[in-house]
Formats: structure tokens, C-alpha cells, sequence
């Protein structure tokens, strides 16, 4: 089995990722299992910033390296929290506290002025130097909920509804894991990407 290494901390992603490429003979291992630490996410795009997290994490620990960025786009906030999700209510902001700026700066948003939508880009680099990196992406489309529902997930998913999912009542924090890695943005970069490996035969050796 490959050992690939995961550019990220996050336990969620790590459990996501996980039950999607269990199938593969691939096995994630966090990066800071291997003693590898957060790069600063300096890029202005989520194809910048995981090209930076994976090119770092295969720098340090000399295997094929997997990231990811992802975020979420509100268009009644001309497209934030974006890049800065994971910060948007400060550099050591936690999922709750990015929930209550979220809700905070939509205060007085009508319902049908609450849509957004989540984007993941993911990529996987052979080597820090790898000038060809498989990157693939995915898009959630929804709305932003008036209040958090549901404990699962993580991130914005207590406040996202999703579009099309059982008439548009639950969040993503409601769905099983089943039910959100199969329509997720991150479902949906991770198959993509799934299938580019197979369409490409790329085979990542130890």
C-alpha cells in the first residue's frame, strides 16, 4: 500500500478523504504525523493554496502528497469568507466563531439572497518539484441557513443547505456521511480526481 502524505490538521477532512478513497490502495497519512508543520496559505486561490500545503508536505516528508482547499462563497458577501474561510473571523478563529461572523454579516439577508456555494480544489504532487500535479474540483450549490442545525460535519455545514437534498430542509451537518460524500464538493473533486488517476494509469509507488 502507497503512504501518501495528507498536507493537513484538519480531523474532518481526514475523515472525508479517508471513507472516499477507501477503495484505493492508497493510505493517508496526516502531515503532522510525520512531523511536518502548517504552511501559511498565502495563495489568493483554493488551485494556489493547495498547490502550496501539498508542494510543502512532499518537500518535508519525501512522499506523493495530497491537499486540499476548500471554502465556502457567499453571494451576498460579494463571494466571502473564499480563501479566508477557515480565518474569516481571525487567524485562530474556530469553526464556531467563523459561524458567528458568518451569521453576524448576514443579519437582515433575506432568505433568497442567501445563496452560496462550497468550492473544493484538491491535487495531488508525486514530489515537490512535480511540474504536471492531478488537480481536480468540485462545486456545492445552496443557501445559508437563518441558524446552526444539526452536529456533524464541520466547518459552515450547520448553516448550509444544500440544494436538491430532501426539499431543502437539512443542512449538511444533518446528512449522514454517506449522503454528503456522495453529493459534497469534496465528494465530487475527490471522484473526479479518482478518475484521473485511472484514465492516466498514474500508479504512486513508496
Amino acid at each position: 500500500m502507497t503512504r501518501v502524505v495528507l498536507a493537513s490538521g484538519n480531523a474532518g477532512k481526514l475523515r472525508e478523504l479517508a471513507a472516499i478513497l477507501a477503495h484505493l490502495d492508497l493510505a493517508l497519512v496526516p502531515q503532522g504525523e510525520l512531523g511536518v508543520r502548517a504552511v501559511p496559505e498565502t495563495g489568493t486561490t483554493f488551485l494556489a493554496n493547495a498547490l502550496i500545503k501539498a508542494r510543502h508536505a512532499a518537500a518535508v516528508t519525501g512522499l506523493p502528497a495530497l491537499a486540499d482547499d476548500s471554502g465556502l462563497e457567499v453571494d451576498a458577501l460579494d463571494g466571502r469568507p473564499g480563501v479566508w474561510s477557515a480565518r474569516f473571523a481571525g487567524v485562530d478563529a474556530s469553526d464556531q466563531d467563523n459561524l458567528r461572523q458568518l451569521l453576524q454579516e448576514l443579519t437582515g439577508v433575506p432568505n433568497a439572497l442567501r445563496t452560496a456555494r462550497y468550492q473544493c480544489v484538491i491535487v495531488l504532487v508525486r514530489n515537490d518539484g512535480d511540474p504536471d500535479p492531478l488537480v481536480a474540483q468540485g462545486t456545492w450549490e445552496g443557501r445559508i441557513a437563518a441558524a446552526p442545525h444539526g452536529s456533524g460535519g464541520f466547518g459552515y455545514d450547520p448553516v448550509f443547505v444544500p440544494h436538491g437534498v430532501a426539499g431543502e430542509q437539512r443542512t449538511a451537518a444533518q446528512l449522514t456521511p454517506a449522503e454528503k460524500n456522495a453529493v459534497s464538493h469534496r465528494g465530487q473533486a475527490l471522484r473526479a480526481l479518482v478518475a484521473a488517476l485511472a484514465s492516466l494509469s498514474v500508479y504512486f509507488r513508496p
